[in-house]
């Protein structure tokens, strides 16, 4: 493969780095001088020689490591997401700061915001990445950022500032939340957090011990986390269908007597509860996973043989929950054009096995709570404190609490008077 040869006339960039500022700008990404002025003056592309200028001035990620298999371990994040996450790290000028997953470019614009008065450390597990990365830093003037080769979920003492880090910015996907330690009190982390699959870039405060979010929740996509602090999916297969489960929060149940379950047509049970073509509802679903016991995700293989789920869920994992032999999933039936002609659609629940269809009524019942209650509102509070030991046996049970190693999780849903409100931007929490 040729590599493009890295732009050197600052002329041929600054067009570009200016066009996607002024982008991330008019869309409300950048909001404020210092992060608009990092943006305009770090050199993205030299952090990228692989792709064209071009490409590493849009407004996407830029892949720069895969494995064996092709799976992207290594990026540069999309600029709106930098943007957003930098904004809610709120760094000042002499702030210490840790980025946990390196590359360079995102470094390069924390450097800009804590000045040289500040001490940037960016840290990851693969040598390839620091090396990567201490290269393009010291290319581009920017080698006073400390770079770290280290598996984050041990982080190293001796990198721990006294009184702790003013900001941490995590720029992969993690399971877990073991840097309270490390953080100041009032000092902020800025993490993509996954709660049972669902991936969230949220701000967090420390304060007396506990990290409590205050920004609005962002969906988001990130490589995964490597090492240690490595999530299990806890997959399982059933048998003869080609239909997965996954219970990455929560425990993992058995399978196997679903085989006979999903060689019946479900029943169907509506809720009465509709979203536009375009409308988000992500929402829903993390508020499925906290307050139905037994929550997991659905995927199906595409050759498989499971006819009988249709449709089947093909651009994300389903939320689904199983009773015994039984499962009930949330799906959607097309029920209008919609104003906008991208089609009205409503929430119905297909139920599975001899008791499918009482599955099926009490997540009904939760996505109508939903509705009343809380579509509406802002995102979910939500506050991570230390585990304090093992996690108990009801655990699984308690509403809207997410076991962890490290810590535990619990989100908070604020509650919009009124019998059906309806939000701006239906089930999204990015809205501001």
């Amino acid at each position: 493969m040729t590599t493009p040869p890295i732009a050197t006339d600052i002329d041929e960039a600054a067009p570009l780095r200016h066009q996607l500022a002024d982008h991330l700008a008019a869309a409300g990404h950048i909001r404020t001088p210092a992060v608009d002025h990092a943006l305009r003056t770090v050199p993205r592309h030299a952090f990228a020689p692989e792709v064209s200028l071009e490409a590493a001035y849009a407004n996407d990620i830029v892949a720069t490591r895969h494995a064996p298999d092709g799976q992207v371990i290594s990026s540069i994040s999309a600029p709106w997401l930098q943007a957003d996450m930098l904004e809610a790290a709120r760094i000042q000028p002499g702030h210490h700061v840790l980025e946990i997953g390196s590359g360079g470019y995102n470094a390069a614009l924390i450097a800009e915001l804590a000045d040289p008065t500040g001490h940037v450390t960016t840290l990851d597990i693969d040598p390839a990445v620091t090396e990567r990365a201490t290269r393009f830093l010291a290319e581009t003037g920017y080698d006073r950022v400390r770079v770290v080769t280290a598996d984050a979920e041990h982080l190293p003492a001796r990198l721990i500032p006294d009184g702790g880090f003013d900001a941490i910015v995590v720029t992969v996907a993690t399971w877990d939340l073991p840097w309270m330690g490390a953080l100041a009190e009032g000092g902020r982390l800025i993490a993509p957090l996954r709660l049972h699959g669902y991936h969230w870039a949220i701000g967090f405060t420390k304060s007396e011990g506990a990290l409590h979010s205050d920004e609005p929740l962002i969906i988001c996509g990130f490589v995964a986390m490597q090492g240690d602090g490595a999530w299990k999916t806890n997959r399982r297969t059933v048998p003869g269908t080609g239909v997965h489960l996954s219970w990455e929060d929560g425990t993992p149940l058995p399978v196997d007597q679903l085989t006979h379950a999903l060689t019946r047509e479900p029943t169907v049970t509506r809720t009465n509860i509709t979203v536009g073509g375009q409308e988000p509802f992500d929402a829903l679903t993390l508020y499925l996973a906290g307050a139905l016991p037994g929550f997991c995700r659905l995927e199906v293989d595409p050759e498989g043989n499971n006819k009988v789920l249709n449709p089947p869920p093909r651009h994300w994992p389903a939320a689904a929950i199983m009773r015994g032999g039984s499962l009930a999933r949330l799906a959607t039936e097309r029920i209008g054009d919609g104003d906008d002609g991208n089609g009205r659609y409503e929430f119905v629940i297909h139920g599975y096995g001899d008791h499918g269809h009482a599955a099926a009524q009490e997540m009904a019942e939760q996505v109508q709570h939903w509705q009343r209650n809380h579509r509406g509102a802002r995102c979910p509070l939500i506050t991570a404190r230390p585990a304090a030991g093992p996690a108990p046996a009801s655990t699984d049970h308690e509403p809207h609490v997410f076991a962890k190693k490290h810590t535990r999780i619990t989100l908070d849903w604020p509650i919009v008077p009124g019998s059906a409100a309806r939000p701006t931007s239906p089930g999204s929490c990015d809205a501001r």
